[in-house]
């Protein structure tokens, strides 16, 4: 019995250790792969077409001053209005998404900036309960270490912008055939529209509501 509990208290100390370690260097290094990346590899979904981009996913880090002032309030209006006032949840969000589906309406998402940022550098996909709470930890752990730019900026680059493109810079050259820093306010705004199904919608290519959302979404910046 005292082994396990001796085998337990220092996997507990390699764990809390290893990932504020973690924390801490990408607080300063850019994230060049993350789990998603090598997961749509392996595992590629959607079309034969959107199966071999995602095979050869397209990826290119860029510092936050060479990102178009656009991406962070089109990503702010669209995705987590109380962004820069919050400590990485929002409870209202979350309160009004829980009352929707009880009502039955359609399901809100109420996943923060900073939530999202944490599960695309540290996790894996999916809704378990382990991943979720591994999700909330981590989330703690990079409000109280990365300052909100810089937490702006992780998001910006790794998030999955559609089939094998991941970040601003990535999704600038190809949907729009330019860089990050050149997007225009209603590029941002296309961009920003289609993260929530970025396999699904194309900025380039919007549809009435993409650009319908969209317009709105201007309006908020």
């Amino acid at each position: 019995m005292r082994l396990i509990v001796r085998i337990l208290k220092w996997a507990a100390i390699l764990f809390f250790a290893s990932t504020f370690a973690a924390v801490l260097i990408y607080r300063f290094v850019p994230v060049r792969v993350t789990p998603l990346m090598v997961i749509r590899a392996i595992n590629p979904q959607g079309t034969v077409k959107q199966q071999e981009r995602e095979r050869h996913w397209r990826h290119q880090w860029v510092p936050v001053d060479r990102i178009s002032r656009w991406m962070p309030a089109a990503v702010v209006a669209s995705e987590d209005g109380h962004f820069y006032s919050h400590h990485g949840f929002d409870f209202k969000a979350i309160e009004k998404a829980v009352e929707e589906r009880r009502s039955g309406k359609r399901k809100r998402g109420a996943s923060t900036i900073s939530q999202q940022t944490a599960k695309n550098v540290f996790l894996w996909p999916g809704r378990s309960w382990l991943r979720k709470g591994l999700e909330t930890y981590f989330t703690i752990l990079i409000e109280i270490a990365w300052p909100k730019e810089r937490i702006m900026e992780v998001y910006l680059n790794s998030i999955e912008m559609g089939a094998g493109v991941y970040g601003i810079e990535a999704a600038a050259g190809f949907y729009f055939n330019t860089t990050a820093d050149k997007l225009t306010k209603r590029q941002c705004a296309l961009i920003a529209v289609s993260l929530p199904s970025p396999l699904r919608m194309d900025p380039a290519r919007p549809s009435a509501y993409v650009q319908k959302r969209a317009r709105q979404i201007m309006r908020y910046m």
